[in-house]
């Protein structure tokens, strides 16, 4: 039996669904298993019907329904209702439909004033009015989906990697119900840790790490132990695929949190800090921690700060 299968983007940037197109020739497989009834990054289909004559958002009836990108503005809200409303299974695709993603960063700031930045610079003359005719209201936040609907499944990533896209959607076909890694970046990293308690600052990752060019990851020291803040204590693994070291550390980068938490409903700021002052790090060396949440800020956790 052919699944059929609905796939909408809502607060995103169309990178979850490059990871699709990622899967290369896996990606015939899947077309072999399942009828994409509604893709609006690959078919047409006009949401208040062809000429425009409904009066809501209409989406065909889906067993599955794959959301990327979160909810900002009354569009995306009733888009994802409408999935909500037609699909059996809701799959959140990427960690902007987790956990608000990037776009969940401007959970700092109101409204107002992300439209008085993004619409007046120092030398404008300050607007009469903000342009309305078409465009849809914002929401007071970003939200990840299951802040609004009912989510089923969750792919966390910045993008998922097309090794965890491809194997939920072979699960599914199968009846089976996908499984995330319960491991952390840190569980699945193969650098040197020669024990806590030895780093007390961190520093800005301004210089590379110190590492021998050409030598494999696992000859590299950990990079929070080489005083560069990596977040892979408390993300979720996974961004390297099936049986590969996390991405950003093989390039000699640290992790910057793209996964998300490694609960579903941890804190990663929380978590870091806890992290930190636990190995005797002192946390006030960090020079701010709202990016401790650049990938995770909605469900509350990033809000206006009073007196900005």
């Amino acid at each position: 039996m052919t699944v059929k299968v609905a796939s909408e983007w809502l607060n995103s940037c169309s990178g979850c669904e490059i990871s699709i197109v990622d899967m290369g020739e896996r990606l015939l497989d899947v077309l072999n298993l399942v009828d994409f009834v509604h893709m609006p990054v690959i078919m047409d289909h006009k949401y208040f019907g062809q000429t425009g004559q409904g009066g809501h958002v209409e989406i065909p009836e889906a067993d599955v329904g794959i959301i990327s990108g979160g909810i900002r503005n009354e569009e995306h809200l009733e888009v994802a209702r409408e999935m909500r409303k037609k699909c059996g299974t809701i799959i959140a695709l990427g960690t902007c439909a987790t956990h608000g993603g990037i776009p969940a960063l401007s959970n700092s700031y109101t409204n107002q004033d992300l439209l008085d930045r993004y619409y007046s610079t120092e030398s404008t003359t300050p607007a009469q009015a903000f342009p309305t005719d078409g465009i849809p209201p914002l929401l007071d936040s970003a939200y990840a989906l299951d802040e609004k609907i009912k989510v089923d499944i969750y792919l966390p990533g910045c993008p998922p990697h097309p090794d965890q896209i491809f194997g939920a959607l072979v699960a599914l076909v199968e009846g089976k119900a996908p499984v995330l890694r319960g491991k952390s970046v840190c569980d699945t990293c193969p650098t040197i840790r020669e024990g806590k308690g030895q780093l007390k600052q961190l520093r800005r990752f301004l210089q590379k790490p110190k590492f021998t060019p050409g030598e494999s990851i696992d000859k590299m020291r950990c990079l929070l132990e080489q005083g560069i803040l990596c977040m892979g204590p408390v993300t979720r693994a996974g961004c390297g695929g099936e049986g590969v070291h996390p991405r950003c550390i093989s390039a000699r980068v640290p992790c910057r949190g793209c996964y998300g938490p490694v609960r579903h409903e941890g804190n990663q700021r929380l978590d870091m800090l806890n992290a930190l002052a636990s190995n005797g790090i002192d946390i006030q060396s960090l020079p701010e921690s709202t990016s401790l949440l650049r990938f995770s800020g909605a469900h509350q956790l990033l809000r206006p700060q009073s007196g900005r």
